[in-house]
């Protein structure tokens, strides 16, 4: 199963949302589909072609944006040749239609807008048929006229007549022939697209925005061209009509443009990949597109330019400088056996690169991804405004055809019982209930994303917010992961050989102190507690106390090892297993405290939040890390099958989040309410995690709790406000309080303000609110 993300053209509201919706989950194939008004885009689970998506979309008359390529192919000989390559350019994912030309020896491929290339090519080249990109034509999408600035102009300009006796006075009201002649065209030609989309939407058997828009401009037109064929030139409301449509337009064109901005964080990652690379190949440099890279190849980059990939430096050292995609201010130095993310820029050195990743596989292209999936998302508190968008048109005319009879009974006067049944029907505003949350929600993405905190799962943004305790590893997470032997009364070159070859930080440390040990044989590893083999055929352990006491060994007291532990040191032992197990002695290691772990453990104490440690380190070491940051509770000599279930029981004093890097942490991350894993870590971590914090930092944990309040609160701030406009403006309409021209204003009011809000989360910094923020409740 796979996850297709198509970009969408003609949503209007909540109701155009659960349509498509409803068109996608009908497709043979699709297990789910999700639709986000505010980026415009659906992200589709299953294995459905990708044109069969786009035929289900544009059924229900909303558009699917596309991009066409044109590739040069290698390798084709005859029409049998035709049909592979084809069928090869069929099968992948996002790919609309292929049309293969034997003669010109070319490829035009339509795809859905987005789609990487770099798949198509790798299948292409592995079917003998290498391809590369030709003359790139992106079919991004115009914005249609009727949908500009400039269709807000024309409306103001001929609307602006009509509505002159509001401001000046009754003298200034041109005759009926002539406000016909100014408000046709708004009608007819400006709200045309009103006319189609609420037909399409009542054809489908529900309703819309541009439906209830549709009515009532028809209905405030139709009334005056009535009375102006009796001859009443009084009884006209041409300009409620013409004013109330170029309104709507005006709100739609601001929400435009304020939607874009919600968008800025995939455009900025996207905008950091460059279009080529130079290439290294048989000695000779060429600059070439990205699309005809291969994995493995040398890429060389000049100071000042951008990685153009993922790589492995292998000649050169520079500073990087890694801003845009973790957040870390400061460059970072790279030298021969680092590994770099494309997307970086590189500082004053020369570096050459061995391509580790491309196209879709990138660090980059990976991290965009997990954006804009969690951006189109649905938290839990979306699916309320779903089940009230699904009602809200069909309860809204309802309530304006009530209105239409209640003033016509009670008055008998049947042109005022329809203009306040009109501004029942322009008041009402589902736009603002499908903007509200996926506003916020891309907002708030968008700006921890900028700040290095990767959030995968909407729930885990939405429940990160009443955390109660956050619970942190230590190795990795709250020391830099680099320990260090300090001391040890252990045969040193009997603890080498048992640990060649293993990649645990402990092991590397013995390592480094006896290079060039042989290493043991028989060599097996116990997760949590140690490493047994056997030298010259004796049968050795290295590992934790308490494996040491599971052996029957009794640790002695030891004044020396008992100094290190006070400190802080972790303590492995050496034991001679056998028919007389003995111990040799012990190795410590020291690990270093990150120098931001202390502030990190202090603002989530002004937080509100308690802390607490979980380690598979001995009682002192972790005692001496909790007493040194001020933690309020600690674990230590916790194996990592029971992390999870010490986790489980932390539940009891509230919400939990754990915080993590290593293998051994991913069931805690998984178990926990909010997962947090450190992306210094294991990709296993960070795959159990829905927040993933893109450089080491303590502190990234406290931003993203405070992201997550902020956005929580921006959503319910915009549905309080979507909800205010219809349950207070609708009444105040039906009982004739408000004019059309106003109850349009205000509806066009209600959409922009909603996105408005939520693009305030982008001015958010770090730290402002660390000693203020109340904590909130679960």
């Amino acid at each position: 199963m796979t996850t297709l993300s198509l970009s969408l053209s003609g949503l209007s509201c909540a109701s155009c949302v659960a349509r498509v919706e409803r068109a996608l989950r009908a497709v043979p194939g699709v297990s789910e589909a999700r639709v986000n008004l505010a980026s415009e885009t659906a992200q589709v689970d299953g294995n459905a072609p990708a044109a069969q998506l786009a035929a289900a979309v544009e059924r229900v008359g909303y558009g699917v944006r596309r991009q066409e390529l044109l590739l040069r192919i290698s390798g084709m000989s005859c029409a049998s040749c035709v049909g592979r390559v084809e069928k090869a350019l069929l099968k992948q994912a996002g790919v609309l239609s292929a049309e293969v030309n034997l003669a010109t020896e070319t490829a035009r491929v339509v795809l859905l807008q987005g789609t990487d290339a770099a798949p198509m090519l790798a299948v292409l080249a592995r079917a003998g048929y290498p391809a590369t990109l030709d003359a790139p034509r992106r079919s991004e999408a115009r914005v249609p006229w009727s949908q500009s600035g400039w269709a807000v102009a024309a409306g103001v300009l001929l609307s602006l007549p009509l509505a002159a006796p509001m401001l000046l006075g009754h003298q200034a009201m041109l005759p009926g022939a002539w406000q016909l002649a100014l408000a046709l065209p708004v009608q007819a030609l400006l709200g045309a697209r009103f006319y189609a989309s609420g037909w399409r939407a009542l054809r489908d058997g529900a309703g819309n925005m541009d439906l209830l828009v549709a009515l009532g401009t028809s209905a405030a037109f139709g009334l005056s061209l009535f009375e102006l064929w009796r001859g009443n030139e009084h009884g006209l409301y041409f300009e409620s009509a013409a004013v109330l449509i170029t309104l709507v337009l005006l709100g739609k064109w601001l929400e435009a443009r304020a939607k874009r901005g919600t968008g800025a964080a995939i455009r900025a990652l996207a905008a950091l990949q460059p279009e080529t690379a130079r290439v290294l190949r048989d000695g000779v440099e060429a600059e070439l597109p990205l699309a005809a890279l291969r994995v493995g190849d040398l890429v060389r980059v000049r100071p000042g330019e951008r990685l153009p990939v993922d790589g492995l430096v292998t000649a050169g050292h520079s500073a990087v400088d890694e801003s845009l995609i973790t957040g870390e201010s400061l460059p970072v130095p790279k030298g021969e056996g680092d590994t770099v993310t494309g997307g970086a820029v590189n500082g004053e050195g020369l570096l050459t690169l061995r391509c580790t990743a491309l196209g879709a596989e990138s660090r980059l292209a990976r991290i965009a991804r997990l954006v804009e999936q969690a951006q189109g998302a649905k938290p839990p508190i979306q699916r309320l405004v779903d089940r009230v968008a699904a009602v809200f048109v069909p309860v809204v005319v309802g309530i304006a055809a009530i209105t239409l009879l209640g003033w016509g009974l009670a008055r008998g006067d049947l042109s005022q019982a329809l203009i306040h049944a009109v501004a029942v029907l322009v008041i009402a505003c589902p736009c603002a209930l499908g903007l509200a949350t996926p506003a916020a929600l891309m907002a708030g993405i968008g700006a921890a994303a900028r700040r290095g905190v990767l959030i995968k799962d909407t729930e885990a943004l939405e429940l990160a917010r009443g955390l109660q305790v956050v619970a942190f590893d230590k190795t990795g997470t709250l020391t830099q992961g680099r320990p260090r032997l300090v001391a040890h009364s252990a045969p040193l070159a009997l603890a080498a050989a048992l640990q060649a070859g293993s990649e645990h930080p402990l092991a590397r440390a013995v390592r480094e102190a006896a290079p060039g040990v042989a290493p043991a044989g028989a060599l097996q590893a116990l997760p949590g507690r140690g490493v047994r083999g056997e030298v010259e055929g004796e049968p050795l352990a290295l590992g934790s106390a308490a494996w040491m006491r599971e052996l029957g060994l009794a640790l002695p007291e030891d004044a020396a090892a008992q100094a290190q532990q006070a400190e802080g040191h972790s303590l492995s032992w050496l034991a001679r297993l056998g028919e007389r197990p003995e111990l040799l002695g012990w190795l410590a290691f020291g690990d270093a405290l990150k120098p931001e772990a202390a502030e990190a453990v202090a603002r989530l104490h002004a937080l509100g939040l308690r802390t607490v440690l979980i380690s598979g380190d001995h009682r002192a070491a972790a005692d001496a890390v909790a007493r040194q940051l001020g933690i309020d509770e600690v674990h230590a000599e916790v194996l990592p099958e029971d992390k999870a279930r010490l986790v489980a029981g932390l539940k009891a004093q509230g919400r939990v989040g754990m915080v993590g890097d290593g293998l051994n942490d991913a069931p805690a991350l998984a178990a926990a309410d909010v997962g947090l894993a450190m992306s210094t870590g294991t990709e296993v971590a960070m795959a159990a995690a829905g927040i993933t914090l893109m450089r080491g930092d303590p502190r990234l944990v406290v931003e993203a709790i405070e992201l997550s309040r902020r956005t929580v609160r921006k959503i319910r701030q915009n549905l309080f406000w979507a909800f205010a406009y219809n349950v207070v403006g609708i009444p105040l309409a039906a009982f004739g309080a408000l004019s059309p021209v106003l109850a349009g204003a205000a509806m066009a009011l209600s959409s922009v303000s909603v996105v408005s809000n939520a693009l305030l989360l982008a001015r958010w910094r770090p730290g402002i609110m660390a000693g203020s923020l109340p904590r909130e409740a679960s």
